[in-house]
């Protein structure tokens, strides 16, 4: 979810020869404690990174409708790729562009719109956060059906034990303001979408691009779906506010761009297992953000269910064949 939200190819994919920069060797510091310290620091940045979709969403729509922010952060993050995309890794060809506007549909338009009308809607930040997190117990679930891949006993414990997290944190949340219920399906809507995404990308030829180029074709298919939305909204103009120009600022260079850099640099430092635990700690970090930046109060309720869900993790990760 590059912060929020990233192709399928990337989150699935951990080729070392993604982009050029990226596939050098990093020099490794001496010392024990400072290379723990680098460890530290690192994933701490990705972690708020990480984050950083799912705040700049909520601090963005008090500024613009949500298919607008979602149309320029999409847009510039596409042209800003499109030169890379055309000069760095294999050359573009057409048959290409069909499989990623798919995935683009999936992976990023329908999954970004379902969480960011959640947010909208006034479903709690951390809540969506959560329910994002969720993506690796919604592949198993749609691999079984899909794939003929029947889930172990530990995987059904870990997925009933993420699901009763979530159900737990989302009732004391219905409880809180005047949500409508039916905005509480957006978030798990876009989690499926996005991993049948993942299902479909790692069955595709076409899934062999480097990030770089699929996240661009995948952020210029989305953007233009989002401008469809933003037109019905009131128009595709960017408002002239600070406000909205920081938000898209942020999601773009720090959401997207930041974030799966310090992924990239975490995998080559460390291992997938590592890397993906750390990524878990995303949903308290955005709860503590959004109660801090936005007053979106909490309880222990939502603190439970957290807990009961990445225990649902931790035990679905740790099946035989997960």
């Amino acid at each position: 979810m590059f912060g929020d939200g990233l192709p399928a190819p990337a989150l699935f994919d951990r080729r070392p020869d993604l982009m050029t920069d990226l596939a050098a060797p990093i020099a490794r510091p001496r010392s024990g404690l400072a290379a723990m310290l680098v460890a530290v620091l690192l994933e701490a940045a990705l972690v708020i990174s990480w984050s950083a979709g799912f705040v700049g969403i909520r601090f963005a729509s008090d500024h613009a409708p949500i298919f607008l922010i979602l149309l320029w952060r999409s847009l510039v993050s596409g042209l800003l790729l499109l030169p890379f995309a055309l000069t760095v890794g294999p050359k573009l060809r057409w048959r290409d562009v069909p499989p990623q506007m798919l995935f683009g549909t999936l992976a990023m338009a329908v999954y970004l719109a379902g969480f960011a009308l959640a947010i909208g809607e006034g479903v709690p930040t951390g809540l969506v956060a959560l329910i994002a997190d969720m993506l690796p117990l919604g592949v198993a679930l749609l691999s079984w059906p899909l794939l003929g891949q029947a889930l172990t006993r530990g995987q059904w414990l870990g997925t009933g034990l993420g699901l009763a997290g979530v159900l737990l944190a989302s009732g004391w949340s219905v409880s809180f303001g005047d949500v409508p219920l039916w905005a509480y399906g957006l978030p798990v809507a876009g989690t499926l979408s996005f991993a049948l995404a993942t299902l479909l990308q790692k069955r595709s030829p076409a899934g062999a691009l480097p990030v770089h180029q699929s996240l661009c074709l995948q952020c210029l298919t989305a953007s233009a779906l989002f401008a469809v939305g933003a037109w019905h909204e009131g128009g595709v103009a960017p408002v002239m506010d600070a406000g909205f120009i920081g938000g898209i600022l942020w999601l773009v260079f720090v959401a997207t761009f930041a974030s799966w850099s310090l992924y990239y640099l975490a995998l080559r430092r460390s291992s997938p297992a590592r890397v993906t635990a750390v990524l878990y700690l995303s949903p308290p970090v955005t709860m503590v953000c959004a109660w801090v930046a936005f007053g979106e109060p909490l309880s222990w309720a939502m603190a439970g269910g957290l807990a009961v869900s990445l225990l649902g993790i931790v035990v679905f990760a740790g099946s035989r064949g997960a």
